[in-house]
């Protein structure tokens, strides 16, 4: 894409990166309260059946994806026009959804940008591996990153991961502020988990919270995996990169059935996103509509989106991501090679 197609694509999507207060305080009314309140009809419903509770916390757990993005619009700055507006509620609907603010906001902010840039990789995305990468690798690193990469380890464990231990701490370079607003999210989610415990039982507490943030976090995971992760996703070295192509080409346009696009906040548009992230989420559906330009994104449905789950390592000379299989023979070819060079003995080294 040539400098002044990027300049007029920014240009065109430009007028939808504002604000509008009352759309962002409605977003709020009609996605906090509503969360509230199913929480509550999840533990009162114990009392009934353990299945019907777990119903209600399905459908609880969109409401946190729901609350989610408005932390990540927070992040951004773009679901207020007041930054302090936007730390303070981002700061509450962390707390909402178990992130700390300011921790999040900055590693988004690189993922942001250096999303899809072969050579920085490792903050604030998923670790991916390219074929040369996994086939150079020790046993232990392959055997650690086809753990990480098993759908049960990614989606089962990651959730808890990301919210017991990822989000609980600072990383070493925290500035001040940074560190304040994870330790204040800390102090504030072990008094209201205390009270919440002295109040409805700690088993109570458990399996309502528990089975609400576990199906919110891996569905979570699952929307920032198939935003990134489809056949022919756009990845390059430093010197090729481009932003504006890791945005339209190297995130997806994820199509879901309406119901569920309200409840992602139409995260699903991620390719807009990815363009101008001060595009707050009520606009990125229009965004995309009145941009043709951003028609030619890949759109993925929720049947497409289940074959991603066999993308594991990247083939930068291919453009596209493949299946372990496709590279079993190159790890044992490595392997016979690594067997045949000649073995230094005491001999030799004398």
């Amino acid at each position: 894409m040539s400098k002044e197609k990027t300049k007029q694509l920014h240009k065109d999507v430009a007028p939808f990166a504002k604000s509008d207060q009352k759309k962002s305080i409605m977003q709020i009314v009609n996605t906090v309260p509503p969360f509230l309140l199913l929480w509550f009809l999840a533990y009162q419903s114990l009392s009934v059946s353990i299945w019907l509770t777990l119903g209600i916390a399905v459908i609880a757990s969109g409401f946190v994806i729901r609350t989610f993005i408005i932390f990540h619009d927070c992040t951004h700055g773009s679901f207020f026009k007041n930054k302090k507006l936007n730390d303070i509620v981002g700061t509450a609907t962390g707390v909402l959804t178990l992130f700390a603010y300011e921790k999040w906001k900055r590693e988004h902010s690189i993922h942001h940008a250096t999303s899809s840039n072969l050579d920085k990789r490792g903050v604030g995305d998923i670790w991916i591996m390219t074929i040369e990468e996994y086939v150079e690798a020790s046993k232990w690193q392959r055997f650690a990153y086809r753990l990480y990469r098993n759908p049960l380890v990614m989606f089962g464990f990651g959730p808890l991961y990301l919210v017991l231990i990822s989000s609980r701490f600072n990383r070493k370079d925290a500035r001040k502020k940074e560190r304040n607003n994870t330790y204040l999210t800390n102090a504030i989610l072990v008094g209201l988990y205390t009270g919440m415990i002295l109040l409805v039982g700690w088993q109570a507490f458990l399996i309502v919270q528990g089975s609400i943030m576990f199906v919110a976090g891996a569905l979570g995971i699952w929307l920032f995996y198939i935003q990134h992760t489809f056949e022919d996703s756009y990845f390059e070295e430093e010197s090729d990169w481009d932003y504006v192509k890791a945005a339209v080409d190297g995130s997806s346009y994820y199509k879901l059935p309406r119901v569920l696009q309200w409840a992602t906040g139409n995260i699903g548009f991620h390719h807009v996103h990815h363009l101008a992230p001060r595009v707050p989420n009520y606009n990125l559906e229009l965004a995309h509509e009145s941009t043709p330009p951003l028609h030619q994104a890949t759109t993925i449905t929720i049947k497409s989106s289940l074959e991603s789950i066999r993308f594991r390592l990247y083939d930068p000379e291919r453009k596209r991501f493949v299946a372990f299989k496709e590279v079993k023979h190159l790890v044992k070819s490595a392997r016979a090679s690594i067997d045949l060079k000649p073995k230094r003995t005491s001999l030799d080294v004398k």
